[in-house]
């Protein structure tokens, strides 16, 4: 029997779609390199937002992250920060979809906003310092 290519069953996308669709995507997302390297370079200009339980938090974080579960961001609690924060949410990792509901609160209230692919769990995979407590 002669199989036929589930790869290319679908043409691929010309280049210029291609450039267009991954240029978009990333104005989407980030990940944990790109915000490691950004923060040990002192280029701090978004918050890291980790948006799990403040247990979670507490027992384990990337250095640099604040706390603001996804059910606490409400209008009130993001109005400390001025209109144009930058935000860059992230939660366990792959298979959590904590920092997609942040990022929708978060680009509801009127911020910008990307998701740390990969979570707490591919930071730690990079080898990247983590805290603890508050």
């Amino acid at each position: 029997m002669q199989y036929k290519s589930q790869v290319r069953a679908v043409p691929a996308a010309s280049t210029e779609e291609a450039q267009a669709f991954f240029k978009r995507k990333l104005g989407f997302e980030t990940d944990c390199s790109d915000v490691h390297f950004d923060l040990s370079h002192d280029i701090a200009d978004f918050v890291l937002v980790d948006v799990r339980s403040p247990e979670d938090y507490a027992a384990c974080h990337a250095v640099g992250a604040v706390n603001i579960p996804h059910s606490q961001m409400t209008a009130k609690r993001m109005a400390e920060y001025p209109a144009d924060t930058l935000f860059i949410t992230y939660c366990w990792g792959p298979a959590c979809n904590g920092a997609t509901k942040g990022a929708i609160r978060l680009s509801a209230l009127g911020f910008a906003v990307k998701e740390m692919i990969g979570g707490i769990e591919y930071w730690q995979k990079e080898g990247f310092e983590t805290d603890s407590g508050d």
